[in-house]
């Protein structure tokens, strides 16, 4: 098995502990080597402020390469440059751009007045620029998507746009992600995409956010994870789990994986390790 590149997704921290906890993961989890770490929103767009922050912080105090969320929704597109100029002056050089939620959970999208209409918009004004580009894809049809060709459409032209990759969001089971990856091709799709994994810290909250997000819910995943609690085995599937579909999709010739941290190094490290990829600590200084 081929060892494959990786990248790290954190989210802004909403508190001091919450912040301590960041940053002790992003200590360890540096030395994995990430090609980047992206830096999202809170649901809703609530935390673009402290997107920018976190973001900054993490260019000051690490060497590790950042990717910011930037996103359309609720703000003009004057603001919305005026924050992509933002990050560029602080150095930030990657930018993950979407299109954002709506309002609220379920609601229907509504542009800002005079704001960008969608994702593909955003993407044609941030191509002037230099940044390299990535965006959002949906193994399982974006909720919004009349079909899964509209879906796969829709991604082709945001990749068209000027973005040079994209991110999915993520799924339980290898063959969800290959099958899209198979269609995107048949789509005259060649730009990377690049596998989104999360690790299953607590399953009750990782099947809720797969609920919200309209990712399926294997029921022999359900089941397992149900027999593992009452055992007090979660932890253990959880990895077992994760690490099962990383390398499947490894086996499938998948080069590049995209983990959601959740802020938390430890499943993350597990995994990591289970599949190969070890830690690059490094050296010791000579003190003599």
């Amino acid at each position: 098995m081929s060892r494959p590149t990786l990248s790290f997704e954190i989210f802004p921290p909403a508190s001091v502990p919450a912040s301590f906890k960041l940053w002790e993961s992003l200590s360890r989890l540096q030395y994995f080597s990430p090609k980047f770490i992206s830096v999202t929103y809170g649901a809703q767009g609530s935390t673009q402020d402290i997107t920018r922050d976190t973001a900054l912080a993490v260019i000051e105090q690490t060497d590790l390469p950042v990717a910011a969320h930037l996103t359309a929704a609720r703000a003009s597109k004057e603001d919305v440059l005026a924050r992509a100029d933002g990050f560029a002056k602080a150095g930030v050089k990657d930018i993950v751009a979407l299109r954002g939620d709506a309002e609220k959970p379920g609601a229907a999208f509504v542009p800002h007045p005079e704001g960008f209409q969608n994702s593909i918009e955003l993407i044609e004004a941030l191509a002037d620029k230099d940044f390299n580009i990535r965006v959002g894809a949906y193994p399982e049809s974006h909720p919004d998507a009349a079909s899964s060709k509209q879906n796969i459409d829709f991604l082709k032209a945001k990749l068209d746009a000027g973005a040079c990759e994209a991110i999915t969001q993520f799924f339980f089971e290898a063959d969800t992600f290959l099958r899209f990856r198979d269609a995107c091709a048949d789509a005259g799709i060649n730009a990377p995409i690049i596998p989104g994994i999360l690790p299953i810290a607590k399953w009750k909250r990782a099947r809720s956010f797969a609920l919200r997000c309209g990712a399926s819910v294997p029921v022999w995943l359900d089941n397992a994870f149900e027999k593992a609690i009452r055992d007090d085995r979660e932890e253990l599937l959880s990895l077992s789990v994760t690490t099962e579909l990383c390398s499947n999709l490894i086996d499938e010739g998948v080069d590049h994986l995209h983990i959601y941290t959740l802020n938390s190094a430890k499943l993350t490290e597990e995994i990591c390790i289970a599949l190969g990829i070890t830690p690059e600590m490094p050296a010791l200084r000579n003190v003599a």
